[in-house]
């Protein structure tokens, strides 16, 4: 085993360790009788840090939480994926071991393989068209189906964001542009078929290597959110900023189904009335910070390019016709189709 698997499992033990001491000391149990006088507090895991547009939806959900039940919940935030990779917090809140979270969708297309439809190229049109087709009765179905496949509860729809391309070569204003660039993909056949199509030379990478890849001009291209692409200081090796808005990337924040159902009826309704609370003010948040962020890469010496993007929806389009079949046409068709 790896330093860094013994350090994720230690982290994972010890929160279920502390997990279940306040369950045993505030006499909660499954059914939810658990003591309403008694203060509980949730360990929250969060992949970005402090000041983020994650944290301040969870902090906007915590202090509502306290709010509805006079104190007695409260949440203790672990930062910067301290309990472990995305995939290990979901799989840690399947199994009761993390108690609340917010991950990217990735992990959890392995539970629900509805979920791996969030990976297709332009599935939505702008933030409008996401928000509307999450906050109808199919993303109520797409949480109900994590629930009972998972045993991970969704509370709510928040986001990390529409990704863009950078690169060290040229400015994207079409497809035609991206033609022989070396572009770094996720470790995802779909973003290797994305990104082929629209002309790029795709490989796919491990996130720790890309930074010292584009450093080196092994790779000259990559794709993130906007606050990524700062955090990660980018900015230092690629000098073309391309707002393609490819992909849109839902962050829901979800907690331990086995945990939810310990609490009382009306603690869970507080932790819903909570997250929907909250859900707003992080979107306003994420994109506050996209536009910031934006501003202060063009500072740090980008030069941002925004092209039309029909004419990358029109270069994609074999990637659906290879890619819906398998991962749902149907679904996919609907939320495309989606009338907003």
């Amino acid at each position: 085993m790896s330093l860094q698997s013994k350090r994720t499992r230690m982290a994972l033990t010890a929160v279920a360790v502390s997990t279940g001491l306040a369950l045993s000391a505030c006499g909660g149990n499954a059914g939810g009788a658990n003591n309403e006088d008694s203060t509980r507090t949730l360990n929250m895991s969060l992949a970005l840090g402090e000041g983020s547009h994650h944290h301040v939806g969870a902090k906007a959900f915590a202090e509502k939480l306290s709010e509805l039940t006079d104190g007695r919940i409260n949440v203790n935030f672990h930062y910067n994926n301290a309990l472990g990779g995305e995939r290990e917090v979901v799989e840690g809140m399947s199994i009761n071991s993390i108690d609340i979270g917010i991950t990217s969708t990735g992990p959890i297309g392995g539970f629900v393989p509805d979920y791996f439809m969030f990976d297709m190229p332009y599935l939505f049109e702008n933030k409008d068209h996401a928000y509307a087709v999450l906050d109808s009765d199919i993303g109520k179905d797409l949480a109900a189906k994590l629930e009972e496949k998972s045993g991970v509860k969704l509370l709510a729809w928040m986001e990390n964001g529409f990704r863009h391309e950078t690169n060290s070569v040229r400015p994207i204003e079409t497809p035609e542009d991206l033609k022989g660039i070396k572009h770094r993909t996720q470790e995802s056949e779909v973003q290797v078929d994305t990104w082929s199509a629209l002309g790029a030379n795709a490989t796919p990478m491990a996130w720790p290597e890309v930074y010292t890849a584009l450093q080196q001009n092994v790779m000259e291209s990559q794709e993130n959110p906007l606050p990524t692409i700062y955090d990660v200081k980018f900015y230092e090796v690629q000098d073309y900023l391309n707002l393609t808005q490819h992909v849109y990337s839902p962050a829901p924040m979800m907690m331990s189904k086995q945990l939810f159902d310990s609490f009382s009826e009306a603690d869970r309704k507080a932790i819903e009335e909570a997250a929907q609370h909250a859900l707003p003010i992080q979107r306003e948040a994420s994109t506050r910070q996209e536009e910031e962020m934006k501003k202060s890469l063009v500072a740090k010496g980008m030069k941002l390019t925004e092209p039309d993007l029909a004419p990358f929806r029109k270069a994609v389009e074999p990637v659906y016709e290879k890619w819906a079949p398998k991962l749902g046409e149907e679904l996919i068709n609907k939320v495309r189709n989606f009338d907003y």
